[in-house]
């Protein structure tokens, strides 16, 4: 029988949404995406009917509420079907893809480590897909029977939530991608970010790790160093840098690294769009594209808060809501860097 899957009250996800607002006011997130989430906690807590089940019934476009762009309301049907958000995680530090695999019967530890390995899967709806479109099969030890199973419980777990919406959303432009790669490393470098304590690979509980938040465009982006086991047996921790890209409909992950062989050694690559960025860095050579920004660039920069601003970004003082919660019991430890 398939595992059942915790359901959550209207107050329960009121409570999480509301707590996304804190830690993104908390890390410098834009104003309006802090606004956004707050407004729909509020929202949430007034439903006369509970969200859970109409999450059952929905596609996973998400619950439907007057005024709720499509991310916010795949974020509330991904709370009210799973009782977790992955955006949670991340704020709070707590972000561990390969344990949430295990979740799932017949998968343990070592083969959540090779399905995270070998298809960079961190999420039961990716799990759901790789399985649906038979890449699953590619992992050492997953045959056709044993990803047909995981197909059936995760379908009875997220409700057979299959029709995706039928605008398809370019990729991020390679260039942008590299851009805010670049803005994260060097302010990471100087200091000037805010730094989470994760909760896997840190047994002492120190809040080392740096979080960007920026957007661009109609693109929210969350940058962060990689914090799993591979990374730090590797020692690239301080190399690779984990994407985060919200926008609308969907909802995607990234890894920059450090090329170390072939023609882009010592570049910055997005590992599985290395055409691309041969093709952009051929371009860049050439004089027909720009290079990345620099780390500077005022578009990059975070919203003015109590922090002092970053080397070279002019401070925007008023471009910050009154909107200003109390972080003082968030569920993480926060750190400035100053």
């Amino acid at each position: 029988m398939p595992a059942e899957m915790p359901e959550r009250s209207n107050a329960a996800i009121a409570d999480a949404l509301d707590e996304v607002g804190t830690l993104l006011a908390a890390q410098d997130a834009h104003p309006s995406r802090v606004a956004a989430y707050c407004r729909a906690a509020a929202m949430v807590r007034t439903l006369p009917e509970p969200l859970a089940p109409a999450s059952r019934r929905l596609p996973r476009t998400g619950v439907q509420l007057p005024g709720i762009g499509p991310s916010l309301a795949r974020a509330i049907g991904e709370l009210a079907a799973t009782g977790r958000l992955g955006l949670l995680d991340r704020l709070r530090g707590h972000d561990d893809g390969e344990a949430r695999l295990t979740t799932v019967p017949g998968i343990g530890p070592a083969l959540a480590h090779r399905i995270h390995e070998t298809l960079g899967i961190e999420t039961l709806e990716e799990l759901e897909h790789a399985a649906r479109t038979g890449r699953l099969t590619r992992v050492p030890g997953f045959g056709r029977r044993r990803a047909r199973m995981v197909l059936t419980d995760l379908q009875a777990r997220l409700q057979a939530r299959l029709v995706r919406p039928a605008p398809t959303v370019a990729e991020p432009p390679v260039a942008e991608m590299l851009a805010v790669d670049r803005a994260y490393r060097e302010r990471a470098r100087t200091g000037t970010l805010v730094k989470i304590a994760p909760r896997r690979l840190n047994p002492t509980r120190e809040a080392w790790l740096p979080v960007m938040h920026v957007r661009r465009g109609a693109r929210e982006y969350t940058a962060l160093f990689s914090n799993t086991a591979r990374s730090h047996a590797l020692g690239t921790t301080r190399d690779w840098v984990v994407l985060y890209v919200d926008e609308d409909h969907h909802e995607r992950q990234a890894t920059i690294v450090t090329e170390r062989c072939g023609p882009l050694a010592g570049k910055r690559v997005v590992r599985g769009r290395e055409i691309e960025c041969e093709a952009y860095y051929a371009g860049a050579a050439s004089g027909g594209i720009d290079m990345p920004q620099p780390a500077g660039d005022a578009s990059l920069a975070p919203r003015a808060s109590g922090r002092e601003a970053p080397p070279r970004t002019p401070a925007r003082q008023n471009d910050r809501a009154p909107l200003k919660p109390d972080v003082r019991n968030a569920d993480t430890v926060l750190r400035g860097s100053s």
